[in-house]
Parts: structure tokens; sequence; C-alpha cells
């Protein structure tokens, strides 16, 4: 049997009491922190309050050679994630292998940045379009490519005026991708300048007894310091009236 539990947003208290109890009742326990992580906490603290020891996986044994997998076959195992487990297209391929190995699964939701963005931030859930990852450039030969994914998909939501919620990456080299360098690397691809007067959201650390939610123009946000990782960031579309109300008042929006 194998079952995914999410963590939730933040720290090692935002599991679910079923995911507690999924964890102590399992044989062996992984995780993996690549696609999200938990800053707010450590290995430690997690294992200390549920009791159990934590294997925390690399990204290969998630994504190219997951043998630990066969331990599901023949007992209990738990897989530890940030947010709700299934919100990552990764956590979905790894079902579908364990299905392939004749291998029972089952998930345990966590709170998840896709629906804390919307509480936040007061925009209306049911009003976002297509999301996109802005990635780190990258070089292929002696030439810097910085991707234009994500500025497309803001244009097509726009285009159908629904919002568009940008996760930012995360690098074993570079870190945790901040909200200025987001917004900078949106303007390199912006080259008719259409985001000049778009307004932006920023999240950093959802969860936490410190979140900041700042809502300015997208060019002002790269000014603003959101302090510690993880950051997300929205590109509204149109407004709702109570959607334009709860950013002046919750984000510090120009009114």
């Amino acid at each position: 049997m194998l079952t995914f539990v999410g963590l939730g947003l933040y720290d090692e208290e935002d599991i679910t009491l079923k995911g507690i109890r999924a964890v102590r009742a399992a044989d062996m326990v992984f995780a993996e922190f690549y696609t999200s992580k938990m800053m707010g906490t450590t290995i430690e603290r997690m294992e200390s309050l549920y009791r159990k020891k934590i294997t925390v996986l690399p990204r290969d044994d998630i994504e190219s050679d997951p043998a630990w997998l066969h331990h599901a076959t023949r007992g209990d195992v738990v897989l530890l994630s940030g947010g709700d487990p299934m919100v990552s297209t990764t956590h979905i391929d790894l079902r579908l292998r364990a299905a392939d190995l004749g291998i029972k699964t089952a998930i345990i939701h966590g709170t998840s940045i896709v629906s804390a963005v919307s509480g936040l931030s007061g925009l209306q859930n049911y009003r976002f379009g297509k999301s996109a990852t802005i990635p780190f450039p990258y070089r292929v030969r002696s030439k810097t490519i910085v991707s234009e994914t994500p500025y497309n998909v803001i244009r097509q939501n726009r285009d159908n005026d629904l919002h568009t919620l940008l996760f930012l990456d995360i690098d074993p080299e570079q870190g945790f991708m901040t909200i200025p360098q987001a917004v900078g690397l949106l303007g390199r691809v912006d080259e008719a300048g259409l985001l000049d007067d778009a307004l932006g959201i920023g999240i950093a650390r959802a969860g936490s007894s410190d979140v900041v939610v700042k809502c300015a123009r997208l060019p002002d946000l790269s000014a603003f310091d959101f302090g510690a990782p993880m950051h997300i960031l929205v590109v509204p579309a149109g407004l709702h009236q109570m959607e334009a109300e709860a950013l002046v008042r919750f984000a510090g929006a120009p009114g």
C-alpha cells in the first residue's frame, strides 16, 4: 500500500490528523521536497511530532528510478510532500507506476497553495485560468534562454479575462526564485511592454504567521522586499468589485 500524504503549506503542524495517523501506522515513510519546500520546519521536528523516521528522497528517486516503490508491495509506505500531493504531475506519474506494480494507493490531501492564494488575495478561485512556472534562465551552447511560456500564458488568460497563477522555480544551485526575479524575467520577454501597467500580487510564506501579500503594478513589485521564501506571483485580469476591495484592504493595492 502506498499513501500520498500532503503536508500543507509551511511547517510540521499543517498536516491533517488523518495524515499523522497514516504516518504513524506506516512501515516506512519517505518524503520529497523538490516540488515544494516546507520552509517553516526541519526533518528533525517532523520526526519528533510524527514519531516516525523519515527518509528524504532525491529527485531521481521520484522521477527517474523510484526503486523504493517496491517496499509498498509488501508493506505500508507513506510518501510525504508539501501542499496537496496530486497538484504535482510528478506524483500522478508515481501513482500510475504503483498501479503498474499492483500496489494499492490512497491520498490524504493537504492544504494547497492553489486554494490559499485565493483566500489570501481575495481573488475568486473560479476566475483562474491556466497556471505556469517561471523557470530560471538556462544556457544552450553559448546562449541564455529565458522561457516565454509564462508570458504567453498570462496573455492567453487575460484575453479570456482570467487570472494567472505563476509558480516560481526552485533550483539546487540557484535556490528559490523571488518575486522581483520573476518580474524581471517577465520583463525580459515583454518587448511590447504589455505588462507595464498590469497589476501583480506577490505572496510570500503562505501558511506562516508572517505571510506577506502585496499588490502593486508589476514593475513596482521588483522593488518590494518580500523577505524569505517561498514566493508565488499572481497576475490578475479584470477585477470584480469585491476582488478589488479585498486587494486594497488586505494587499495594499493602489486605490
